[in-house]
């Protein structure tokens, strides 16, 4: 199995594809990270069209059960961020 592509691999492919530079596809790409985060705390979502969707839920209280001792405890209320694939994603990769 190959090993999966890093950041400076990922900037290289894109730059060579593009015929843009490293630096301003780096720059690109940062733009678009910040957007989605910024994005995602305002609006609760931020969608990349094809590829999927980034979501902020509120996730509630709940009881579990710590697995060393088997003691019952409280898990308390928070927020998480999850990704939500497209099926256009599913389809191409699958």
């Amino acid at each position: 199995m190959a090993k999966p592509m890093n950041k400076s691999q990922l900037l290289q492919t894109l730059a060579e594809k593009s015929g843009k530079t490293r630096k301003e596809v780096s720059e690109m790409l940062e733009m678009i990270v910040d957007l989605a985060y910024s994005e995602a705390k305002k609006n609760g979502e931020f969608t990349v069209p094809g590829l999927g969707k980034l979501q902020k839920k509120a996730r509630a209280a709940r009881m579990g059960r710590n697995p060393a001792t088997g003691e019952s405890i409280s898990i308390p209320a928070k927020t998480v961020v999850k990704f939500r694939v497209s099926k256009a994603a599913k389809d191409a990769i699958l």
